[in-house]
């Protein structure tokens, strides 16, 4: 009796081996997460689904590193790059190919194999260095957008050698970013699973007073922050752009035209990799728990990750400055030469005109400072006009002229570099 029993557990634990062996994986793959009370397990992908997510990553991975070391390259060998506000530029770059570099190859080698392949402390590592990056990326946007602001409001041109401005903003950046990324490792909230389980992050799902509160604050100032202080620097751009208006140019109107273009590409490609991203993270935080399909929570990961192909092109290659740069790179020869002033430089200069023609000025004639010459004392003497007076007579009906003249139309200055 006590054999057939024994052989009858050994039947039963053979049968289900076969049948059990994705349910053991599963539950060591959730075991591996060390799940905390009300949190769930992530939602999984079909093997297709996880095929389409490995070659969105791949593209990410590849096109994101190449364009961001062409960046650092064309900075680190042109001189005539090394300027304060394209050293934000790089700043940008360098957190998007460390992204490319520390987190991307882990997340699409997941994919592959359509799970997460190095554990709960890989999980948290991976998660940390993803959100310390891309709150880099994000406050350095701001950053360089208020930087851009108040070199357009200052009332002097901008010195292109006063790199302290530029280093303040790249080390409050990425302090900020540390000052909010840190606390998940402290205790304030976690890193977890995110998606169908091949990425990490903050854990979105578990919905506890300590994790709840930490996502909205991190919404409010590592999001809706950023964006307010780039709506608001190049709105007030635009606006002392068109302040020039009614007297520039067909040229200066194109390149106006331009700027706006920018702007609102900047905007809107910030919205569209990041807007929803936070709507889904809101959604899994404060929705329904089983709202969400897994397809629904990678889509905006893959897009917040993609901003590491779009920021180059945006700020970098749109940059005739750079793009010069890469077109002698690509040649092997000197770049194109021109002006040492930058875009925003003509703006302000404009701007200074303009304000300094609405003020009023009182000037006196300046006293003659010529010396008496014996020509001069024998033409006095015979009555004949002296040269002096010949010339100050002259100048009156000029200067008289010239106050009953309209004032010149404000122009942008055309002598810039982009």
């Amino acid at each position: 009796m006590i054999v057939c029993n024994v052989s009858v557990s050994c039947v039963h634990c053979t049968g289900g081996g076969a049948g059990g062996t994705a349910a053991t994986a599963a539950a060591a793959a959730v075991d591996a997460y060390e799940q905390v009370p009300g949190s769930l397990p992530p939602p999984t992908l079909s093997a297709r689904g996880h095929l389409v997510v490995a070659v969105c990553l791949g593209f990410i991975g590849t096109f994101g590193f190449l364009t961001n070391f062409i960046v650092l390259t064309l900075f680190c060998r042109y001189r005539a790059l090394r300027t304060p506000m394209n050293l934000l530029l790089v700043s940008i770059s360098l957190s998007d190919l460390l992204v490319s570099m520390l987190g991307t190859p882990f997340s699409f080698a997941a994919s592959t194999q359509g799970r997460w392949l190095i554990g709960r402390a890989g999980c948290v590592w991976y998660g940390f260095v993803n959100a310390c990056l891309g709150i880099v990326s994000l406050i350095s946007l701001a950053v360089l957008s208020y930087e851009r602001y108040c070199t357009m409001m200052a009332t002097t041109i901008a010195d292109g050698r006063n790199f302290r401005p530029a280093l303040g903003g790249i080390c409050f950046s990425w302090l900020y970013s540390m000052a909010w990324t840190v606390p998940p490792l402290l205790g304030w909230s976690r890193y977890g699973p995110e998606g169908p389980g091949t990425t990490c992050s903050v854990d979105w799902r578990t919905q506890t007073a300590n994790n709840i509160s930490y996502i909205i604050c991190l919404f409010t100032f590592c999001l809706v922050l950023p964006f307010c202080v780039i709506l608001y620097s190049y709105g007030r751009l635009l606006h002392a752009i068109r302040q020039v208006r009614s007297g520039s140019s067909v040229v200066t109107r194109r390149r106006e035209q331009r700027v706006l273009l920018m702007v609102v590409t900047m905007v809107v490609c910030y919205l569209l990799c990041w807007l929803p991203y936070g709507v889904v993270a809101l959604l899994a935080t404060f929705g329904p728990r089983d709202y969400l399909t897994p397809e629904a929570t990678i889509t905006p990961s893959l897009l917040a990750k993609f901003s590491t192909v779009i920021n180059p092109f945006i700020y970098i290659f749109m940059n005739k400055q750079f793009y010069r740069c890469f077109r002698a790179f690509l040649r092997c020869s000197t770049p194109e030469q021109s002006s040492t002033l930058k875009t925003f430089s003509r703006v302000t200069k404009t701007l200074r005109t303009f304000r300094q023609e609405k003020e009023p000025h009182v000037s006196a004639p300046a006293p003659s400072t010529a010396q008496p010459t014996p020509n001069s004392l024998r033409r006095a003497s015979q009555g004949a006009p002296s040269p002096s007076n010949h010339s100050s007579s002259a100048s009156h009906p000029s200067a008289t002229a010239a106050a009953n003249s309209p004032k010149p139309k404000l122009v942008l200055v055309t002598y810039y570099r982009e």
